[in-house]
């Protein structure tokens, strides 16, 4: 399931674009979309760089951030919660100006940029991460199965 907030109203479409992003990656995972909550926020740039300075200690904007709420080393599933319908994966936050200059500058449509954020920071939540070369080969090979399934093309 999806929440998504919109702080910044040119995001119009990142719900539904949350919505196939997100599902797309658990279901690839073998995870049941409906019982794990995601919250996606649509920021500026300036909201973002709030963000990246208040927890990466980085004053700076950026294309994507995310929050896992569980400690997560792949492909160790989310653990439920018992007395919850759903289990909380985390929360992802999306720059506007960032996202769109980097797909102008990639020439990839804006919807497929954010589509590739989306999957990358959902599997973040997920406890996959890209700082060891190895990790990083995991991760990009996962990000280009689940965009292909999207109709996205390999954005490496």
């Amino acid at each position: 399931m999806i929440d998504v907030v919109l702080e910044d109203a040119r995001w119009s479409g990142l719900e539904a674009l949350a919505v196939a992003a997100t599902d797309a990656t658990l279901i690839h995972l073998s995870l049941n979309p409906v019982s794990h909550l995601v919250c996606v926020m649509g920021c500026d740039d300036a909201r973002i760089a709030e963000l990246n300075a208040e927890f990466r200690e980085k004053p700076t904007a950026t294309n994507v951030l995310s929050w896992p709420a569980q400690e997560l080393t792949p492909p160790q599933a989310p653990t439920p919660d018992p007395f919850e319908d759903e289990t909380e994966l985390g929360d992802i936050a999306l720059a506007y100006e960032t996202c769109h200059r980097e797909a102008g500058e990639a020439q990839l449509t804006p919807q497929a940029h954010i589509a590739h954020l989306i999957v990358h920071g959902t599997l973040h939540l997920l406890g996959y991460d890209h700082i060891e070369d190895t990790d990083a080969e995991l991760m990009e090979g996962l990000e280009v199965e689940i965009l292909a399934k999207l109709g996205i093309p390999n954005p490496y």
